[in-house]
Parts: C-alpha cells; structure tokens; sequence
C-alpha cells in the first residue's frame, strides 16, 4: 500500500495542522482542496478537491495509502457530505482517519452515529476521532463578543474540556501514521472541564481588559447570531448542541490526546497566552 497521505480540507483550521505535522515527520501528503493548485504548500503535493464534486476524487484518491477527513465548519449534513468521499476510499483500501464529535456514539441513527457505523463496517483500517469544543471557539466563534467584553452563549453552568485544534491535528498526525491505533475511536478532550466564565476569567486576565460570560437563552444566542451573518438553520443547530453542554454532557475528561501523542493536552490558558493579541483586538 502506498505511503502516501490524502488530507482532505488541508487548508483548513485543522487540516493544515494535521498537513504540517505530517511534513515534519517527513510523509508524503497531498493536500486536497478548492484552491487545487494555487495552495502552495511547501513539502508537499496539492489537487484540487470538493466534496460535492465526485469527478474530483479520483484524482484525489490516486495512489493513497490513508486520508484524513473533517466536516467544514457551517455543514449540516456530515454524512450526505461525507460518505461520497468515504466510500469511494473505502473502495480502495484506503485507510480512514475521520474527524466526527464528541457524543456521536451515543446516537447511532444521528448523521456522524452512521458514519461512524460505516467506519466500523467498511472493512478497511480505519481511526475515529471524536473532539469536544475547540479551544479556537473563543477566537472563531467568540472573538467578537470578547473584544465588546462578553461570552454571550446558551450554556448555563455547564463546563467543558476544551480541546486545543493543535492536539486534534497531533492525534490525527499520529493516526495516520502508525497501524497502532487501527480500528479504535477516540474522545479528544482537554485535561480540565471549565465554565464560560471560567475561561472568560482566564480571557480578562491574559488580555487585560473585562471579559464576563453572559448565559443567554437558546432563541436570543440564534437571533444574534443571524444578525452577524450566521444562516439562521446553522445557528439553530449550534443552540440546539449546546444543551448538552448546560446538561453537562461535555465536561468529561480522557487521556486520548496523550495515549495518541505521548503528551498531555494544551491547557486553556496556554492557548489564551498564545492567542492573546489576536483575543484583545
């Protein structure tokens, strides 16, 4: 089987940390993206790619030995736009280290519960990583709100084992890299469970100015969003997910992200340091 590693969405938050982490332990990766060839990437080989455009993935596809997949940020429908891809690798032989979220066993019939179960029954290697909420969220989604002074999100007291993007890509890094962890899913967690004002604590201290976490109602997180741009069913999806974070559901802790790198997870206030300019605005 060929060495080489496909990662799909390579450009992104996450794929183009797992693409640079591959290229530092010296692997042979293609980066599959909409740019195609204007992505530069040094070290390594890019084509163009798009999940809704089968006539892409041959290309892609061609002479791989694993693949790395992540659903792009704002998609509703994972496994619609997952499984073309997923099954045409599967054809193949290719190994699959797919990206899903935390939770999604709990669910089998759920849109990321089926590509999990197809996973399992693809009869070919596969790796499931499955990361709770991205430290990178008070920066992406957050950021905003922190720079007017306010975490304004439906999630009551419940708390949450932020996850750094860097130990997703690492774990993923690793899982595509070693037979090791073959056939086995991961829940990525940080190696502390925080409130929104926990961290919007660690936010006002690292960046010198007031951070308070506000915990709004389900409808006024939805109207807020959608007046900064947000489409309105994507809005309503990510109020309806965070009901499980205020009925607790994503404060547990695992050591996942140190049995795949060997290191404990980046803290939340490691990740505020290192983002803290971009934070304060």
């Amino acid at each position: 089987m060929s060495n080489k590693i496909l990662v799909l969405g390579g450009t992104g938050t996450i794929g183009s940390k797992v693409v640079a982490g591959l290229i530092a332990r010296g692997a042979a990766v293609r980066v599959a993206s909409r740019k195609g060839a204007d992505a530069a990437i040094a070290g390594a080989e890019t084509v163009r790619f798009d999940y809704s455009d089968p006539s892409t993935f041959a290309a892609a596809l061609d002479g791989v030995g694993a693949l790395f997949a992540v659903v792009p940020a704002g998609q509703l429908d994972p496994h619609g736009l997952l499984m073309p891809v997923l099954q045409a690798a599967a054809a193949r032989g290719v190994k699959l280290v797919v990206q899903t979220v935390i939770g999604a066993d709990a669910d089998p019939s759920s849109p990321y519960g089926r590509i999990e179960a197809f996973l399992k029954q693809s009869g070919t290697p596969f790796v499931i990583l499955r990361p709770n909420w991205f430290t990178d969220n008070f920066l992406t989604y957050w950021g905003a709100g922190i720079k007017a002074g306010v975490i304004a999100v439906p999630a009551g007291d419940g708390k949450t084992s932020f996850i750094d993007t860097r130990d997703i890509a690492a774990s993923a890094v690793t899982a595509l890299t070693t037979s090791a962890f073959d056939g086995q899913a991961f829940n990525l967690t940080g190696a502390e469970a925080l409130g929104y004002g926990d961290a919007a604590a660690i936010i006002a201290k690292a960046i010198g100015k007031p951070v308070a976490y506000l915990p709004v109602t389900g409808a006024a997180f939805v109207d807020s969003l959608v007046g900064h741009g947000v489409p309105r069913p994507y809005a309503e999806f990510l109020a309806f997910i965070f009901t499980f974070v205020a009925a607790g559901y994503t404060a547990g802790i695992t050591d996942a992200v140190e049995t795949l790198t060997g290191r404990k997870p980046i803290p939340v206030a490691d990740w505020v340091e290192a983002n803290k300019a971009a934070l304060a605005g």
